[in-house]
């Protein structure tokens, strides 16, 4: 064991978790069991990763953006960063929109079958409902002022205020730039060393990861919901599937057309952080290692990661619009309405701007897919439709969330010369002990 790669030690956890989560559905004690005794280390696992995201965004975008030394560098990395990621985005949503199109998974859905489904999740379509009502009764101006903290201890006591720790941070590396270099050498080099201890601490948990994976990979499939409602949305899964791996495919020329660098490289590199997307659905939670994985293995320099990557986790969300434009027209098509063009143009846009504004944690895309079925004028209640195989759905989106975010900054790094050669720091890739 001690000899295999990462991503290769995830990947066994993974499989055991799913072998021990179907045999244990065979037993009446075995969902019981999994719940009690095996699920906890799933959550320990997450909740660790998750603890580290607030110090590390903090730690690293200051790092980054005062090592820039110019305020000229950060607008220009900084508008590069965010033409990228808007872009990808809208090819994202253009690729569910096609699929879906020519797929028409809604034809699929039997009468029954959608009745049955409304009945048993109509209670988690009203809670997602009511959570977009407040975002759509807020003002048009309300995510700008949303993105300036009254407190930044208050912002940084949840994952899900990772915009306003960001422009705090931002604010405050544009000011250790611009006073004296003597004066702030200082405060530069407590957050430079506050930025190592963190990421050791990222080395320490990837320890444990692949026990971690097993442990939600176990939890999931014992808590999954009947096989015949699978069966009944497997048309609409693979429609989602396939846009998300055809968009993986997008990253993999766009790496190789812009920094020539082959798709084994990128994909070796970023692959333990895909698995642990995979498993825990959160791209915050996997920030930390997909930062790790991205300077010590793609090349890329961390003043260019740690700021490119904390912002990606939090609006670069391609894998989330394009499930988001699949299931606006899957549960139009499975309630018989027919969209126009004109309407699903408008569904480009709005996916695009609600991906920047969802939170990089599981379940978030759900609440602003209600945004994008209220533009359609598509029946919110069609959430119902989907929830039983949004979990899964939701594990692969963000394996392509945290993969955009990695292409995206090599994209960066190499437009600015800030791509090198990988420098791997403290521990090997099998982690088996310290150098």
């Amino acid at each position: 064991m001690k000899k295999l790669a990462l991503h290769w030690k995830i990947l066994l956890g993974m499989l055991l978790g799913v072998i021990v989560g179907i045999v244990m559905t065979n037993f009446d004690w075995g969902m019981k069991f999994i719940q009690d005794w095996i699920k906890p280390f799933g959550k320990i696992f997450i909740n660790s990763l998750k603890l580290i995201a607030i110090p590390l965004i903090l730690a690293a975008l200051i790092k980054g953006v005062s090592d820039l030394k110019d305020i000229s560098k950060l607008s220009k990395m900084g508008g590069r960063t965010i033409g990228i990621y808007i872009t990808t985005t809208v090819i994202a949503v253009s690729v569910g929109l096609l699929l879906v199109n020519i797929i028409n998974p809604g034809n699929s859905i039997s009468e029954k079958t959608r009745t049955e489904m409304v009945a048993n999740y109509s209670s988690n379509a009203t809670k997602y409902q009511e959570s977009a009502k407040k975002q759509a009764e807020s003002g048009p101006l309300q995510a700008l002022e949303d993105l300036v903290p009254q407190n930044i201890f208050s912002a940084a006591t949840s994952n899900r205020n990772m915009l306003q720790v960001i422009f705090f941070a931002v604010f405050f590396g544009i000011g250790l730039i611009l006073i004296p270099e003597e004066k702030g050498e200082t405060v530069k080099k407590f957050f430079d060393g506050f930025n190592e201890v963190i990421l050791k601490m990222v080395d320490l948990i990837m320890l444990a990861a692949p026990y971690g994976v097993f442990a939600l990979l176990a939890a999931l499939v014992v808590e999954s919901p009947s096989i015949d409602l699978f069966k009944a949305l497997g048309m609409y899964a693979l429609t989602v599937v396939i846009g998300l791996a055809l968009m993986i495919g997008i990253y993999i020329i766009l790496v190789k057309v812009f920094t020539k660098k082959n798709p084994k490289f990128f994909i070796n590199g970023i692959s333990p952080a895909q698995l642990l997307a995979f498993s825990t659905s959160s791209s915050a939670a996997t920030l930390p290692v997909t930062m790790e994985r991205v300077t010590e293995h793609l090349g890329v320099e961390e003043e260019v990661a740690s700021f490119v990557l904390p912002i990606g986790a939090t609006i670069n969300m391609d894998g989330t619009s394009l499930y988001q434009a699949v299931a606006a027209v899957f549960i139009a098509q499975a309630f018989g309405m027919d969209l126009t063009f004109g309407t699903q143009l408008g569904i480009i846009a709005t996916a695009t701007l609600a991906s920047i504004g969802s939170a990089a944690v599981p379940g978030a895309g759900m609440v602003m897919l209600v945004g994008v079925l209220g533009y359609a004028g598509i029946p919110e209640a069609g959430l119902a439709l989907i929830f039983a195989v949004d979990r899964p759905l939701d594990m692969c989106r963000t394996t392509v969330n945290v993969t955009g975010d990695a292409a995206v900054s090599m994209m960066v790094a190499k437009s600015i010369g800030k791509l090198g050669k990988p420098k791997q720091k403290n521990w090997d890739d099998n982690y088996d002990q310290v150098k």
